[in-house]
């Protein structure tokens, strides 16, 4: 009998790319994603979706009574920073509330191993090179949430012995990322933009700084961890060390895209100014290979951004704050 892996969020950009490293690793997968940033199409064809929502407790129950799930991986949320201060009850509702329904369901039904993709968001302005040793100071209300279930696994592991492993991701792009999402992932939305003949929008002076992670050099690792034993109750940034500006950012896409450089600057918003991390500590426990380059994974999503059809428009988000909301986002509010 196949052992048995719940992936939430497995149809959306990085949990699609689990699961087929799930599966190839030889696991029955089954996705739970309500599909308000994730595809059908994603899903790898041996994998089973559940098509509902982690903060629908019931249905959660049933799938870990049913299942009996040996691994967890917890990858669904609603991972827009900036527009986190303006949805506050719609994230805390889905990053914390849901995740604890999974935390909950695990205990209960004596899940081996749960593991949680996190963020950098949790360690907030300055600290840099950013390290899990740093006393995390997140600045917007997601990466609270984040924050906050970390702090609970270690409790859960503490109190009822839920052996997990959490992962620090940063700005991670590659194919089958929800271009059409106007909130989140950078790279996705200057794409979206180009292949629409817009400019790109810049907030701010475009200085500030990210590393991008090509999907590759996370995805499988986060399939993998439960199989390493210096993995187990640990917390890891995982990501790359190169760090580039949001105009070199633009200027790269472009050239990818084959397209003419325009960027459009708008008013500066309130985020991160700088946040890039140091993955010592994942180096050292998983030996991975040379990461990626920009360059070289720009190239390889633009091909696929230009070879599929993005008719699927992402869910609309209800602003629950109109103050201080940026003007640009105002146009796509609901």
């Amino acid at each position: 009998m196949k052992i048995t892996s719940l992936v939430t969020g497995g149809a959306g950009f990085i949990g699609s790319h689990v699961v087929t490293n799930l599966i190839a690793l030889g696991y029955e997968v089954i996705v739970l994603d309500d599909l308000s940033g994730g595809y059908e199409r994603n899903i790898h064809k041996e994998a089973h979706l559940i098509i509902g929502s982690i903060t629908d407790t019931a249905l959660v129950n049933r799938l870990f009574e049913k299942y009996q799930f040996t691994y967890v991986y917890h990858l669904a949320a609603y991972a827009a920073e900036g527009l986190s201060h303006f949805i506050r009850r719609f994230n805390y509702e889905n990053n914390v509330i849901g995740s604890i329904n999974l935390i909950n369901a695990a205990v209960n039904n004596e899940v081996s191993h749960f593991v949680f993709t996190s963020s950098i968001a949790v360690y907030g302005a300055g600290q840099l090179p950013l390290t899990e040793s740093n006393d995390p100071r997140p600045e917007d209300p997601y990466g609270i949430a984040k924050y906050a279930i970390e702090l609970d696994l270690k409790n859960a592991n503490k109190m009822f012995g839920l052996d997990y492993t959490i992962f620090r991701p940063h700005n991670v792009y590659g194919p089958k990322q929800n271009i059409k999402d106007p909130y989140r992932n950078v790279i996705g939305i200057f794409m979206n933009k180009l292949l629409n003949n817009e400019s790109l929008p810049v907030f701010g002076d475009g200085e500030q700084r990210r590393a991008f992670t090509y999907i590759d050099d996370v995805a499988p690792f986060i399939a993998n961890c439960y199989s390493i034993s210096e993995a187990k109750n640990q917390t890891f940034n995982i990501g790359t060390d190169e760090v580039t500006s949001v105009n070199d950012l633009a200027m790269k896409v472009c050239n990818a895209m084959g397209i003419e450089n325009r960027i459009n600057y708008l008013e500066k918003r309130e985020e991160v100014f700088e946040a890039y991390a140091d993955h010592s500590n994942f180096r050292k426990v998983f030996d991975p290979k040379p990461s990626m380059s920009l360059d070289k994974g720009l190239m390889k999503m633009a091909d696929w951004a230009k070879s599929i059809d993005h008719v699927q428009e992402t869910a609309s988000i209800k602003i629950e704050v109109e103050k201080n909301l940026p003007e640009s986002w105002k146009q796509n509010k609901k």
